[in-house]
């Protein structure tokens, strides 16, 4: 396996994968004071898409992306993106799904990246403790783009005051569009996933938003939601970078 890089330094909040305890398969739903999308979320989106998020990339992200630049120069190939991969159980499902792409899993959290499962892994990933908005940065930068790009259960941010914290309304969601590439998301909040796919129509994409069918779970949270009976959502979209 590629070395993974997990670096233990202290950075400030941005958006992350949600929390939860996995260690058995009793799941509350989600709670809300939201009944459906948010009034302001048009909006806000629509103010973001009209301006460029400014907020510097954190030194920590840089130093993580080090990596990325690393396994590209010893072997150029397309690349797939799991972002908010809290413990990487995700990612190392995705590069067996993706072997022939470079898998880049990303989480804010080294605690969550130190529970990595230990057990033969191919070799095509990289785990990367860095904020994702700063990744999503540098590859643009670097003039890179994603065939894939998985969102498995970020944090929901169920309260309607947290808005701007979900991923589809916060200022780095363009940066998320100008990657490109299949894009799925999946929650099991629906009115979660229902504003991923508003959002991603008001920057002119189209997308479908359903049921999650049965299958393998790529996700510990997944599998545990459909243990608990919770319904799943996915939100699917082919971006043009």
């Amino acid at each position: 396996m590629m070395a993974i890089t997990v670096i233990n330094i202290n950075h400030p909040a941005g958006l992350a994968r949600k929390e939860v305890d996995i260690s058995d398969a009793n799941s509350r739903q989600v709670s809300s004071n939201q009944v459906g999308p948010h009034r302001s979320l048009a909006k806000l989106v629509i103010r973001h898409l009209a301006s460029d998020y400014q907020r510097p990339v954190a030194a920590h992200s840089e130093r993580a992306f080090n990596a990325v630049r690393q396994a590209l120069s010893d072997q150029s190939r397309p690349l797939v993106l799991d972002s908010f991969c809290g413990t990487g159980h995700s990612t190392l499902v995705l590069a067996r799904r993706h072997p022939d792409h470079l898998v880049l899993g990303v989480d804010k959290s080294a605690h969550r990246l130190d529970r990595h499962p230990q057990e033969d892994a191919p070799g095509n990933y990289l785990l990367l403790r860095a904020d994702c908005e700063d990744i999503w940065q540098l590859l643009l930068h670097e003039g890179l783009t994603l065939d894939y790009h998985y969102l498995l259960y970020p944090n929901p941010w169920p309260k309607a005051r947290h808005l701007q914290r979900r991923v589809h309304a916060h200022g780095s969601f363009p940066r998320l569009l100008r990657l490109g590439g299949r894009v799925e998301l999946r929650s099991n909040w629906q009115v979660y996933v229902e504003e991923f796919g508003a959002a991603l129509h008001l920057a002119g994409h189209t997308s479908y938003v359903a049921m999650l069918p049965a299958g393998p779970a790529l996700t510990l949270f997944e599998d545990k939601y459909r243990r608990s009976g919770h319904a799943l959502w996915c939100c699917v979209s082919k971006l043009a970078p």
